[in-house]
């Protein structure tokens, strides 16, 4: 058999950029909002992030080399990511064994179903978060209070999260809550409860710009996610709050920094054009506020990029047109 090698035309080069290193970026974009949950929540930010990561690599591992029989690839990060993101997305008084099925679902049914690493169509941290959110309601909404290392591991003291405060005053109608809301600086430094994700807006943005900045991601998706929601807000403000009060709640509280920097924009789940990119980004951004002012949950990011997720295929056909080719 003729053995032929296609090389393309001179110049060659590479880039530098690879899996590992993108991941280890990503990585290190999370490390000021980790850093801030740590001093929030303490042991249980730390517990429960460790118990993640570790099943996460490990299930990964074992299900590549006892299931698929191929060589694990570990050494990628891409698992420790997945833990990372699965983390940042639970309670951190969730116990330990809870934290396990998440991570098994995520790596096992979210990522290695489907081949492993960029062959899944859904973002694995975001399958384990919604299964458990399903599967154990009260556990996965029992939010503790930012006590820093006084917050115990499992019998922290719980309260309402902003968000769900926003929720009441939006479908409520009822103004008075308005006064359990935090402080619009407490909201953007962290001084709230919720998950892990959810605490500091601040540090997740400096995180986001900082993807930006080294071309891991690109514009498209967190602005126009953000810009959605922030529009979406404006138009549909509730008594008792002032446009942009309801605006920066929205964008400060809840998943809004998180999933619009680093859930919806992972390479394998979002779409590969500009025009997809951001039609992806304004899906997410309406689905969000839909499920916040009328669905059950005060919460709705991973539903809502989950949804868009099965959309991709669709909008990697929105294509440039190729050069010369004659419109019919």
């Amino acid at each position: 058999m003729n053995m032929k090698l296609i090389v393309s035309p001179a110049p060659h080069a590479h880039s530098g950029d690879s899996v590992r290193r993108n991941m280890l970026l990503v990585i290190l974009a999370l490390l000021p909002a980790y850093a801030v949950s740590v001093a929030a929540f303490g042991w249980g930010a730390i517990i429960t992030t460790a118990i993640s990561i570790v099943a996460c690599v490990g299930f990964e591992w074992l299900i590549a080399k006892f299931i698929l029989k191929q060589q694990p690839t570990i050494g990628d990060c891409s698992a420790i990511l997945t833990g990372l993101l699965l983390a940042f997305n639970l309670p951190c008084n969730l116990p330990w064994w809870i934290v396990v099925i998440g991570a098994l679902v995520a790596i096992g049914v979210g990522k290695m179903t489907f081949g492993g690493l960029g062959q899944n169509p859904f973002n694995p941290a975001l399958v384990g978060r919604v299964f458990l959110l399903i599967s154990f309601p009260v556990q996965m909404t029992t939010w503790p209070r930012p006590l820093g290392f006084h917050t115990q591991y499992i019998d922290a003291a719980t309260g309402a999260t902003p968000l769900a405060a926003l929720k009441q005053i939006v479908k409520a109608g009822d103004s008075s809550l308005v006064s359990q809301l935090p402080s619009l600086w407490d909201s953007f430094i962290g001084m709230m409860g919720g998950s892990l994700g959810e605490v500091c807006a601040l540090a997740l943005l400096l995180g986001g710009l900082l993807l930006i900045f080294t071309r891991v991601i690109t514009w498209h998706i967190p602005v126009s996610i953000l810009a959605t929601m922030a529009i979406f807000a404006w138009i549909s403000t509730p008594e008792g709050l002032c446009g942009h009060q309801y605006i920066c709640y929205t964008l400060l509280t809840g998943g809004a920094m998180l999933g619009a920097f680093f859930m919806a924009t992972d390479y394998v789940t979002s779409p590969m054009t500009s025009w997809g990119k951001v039609i992806f980004g304004i899906g997410i951004g309406l689905i969000v506020m839909i499920i916040r002012t009328w669905g059950a949950y005060p919460e709705g990011m991973s539903f809502a990029i989950l949804i868009m997720n099965a959309c991709v295929p669709l909008l990697n056909k929105i294509r440039p047109k190729r050069f010369g080719e004659i419109t019919k």
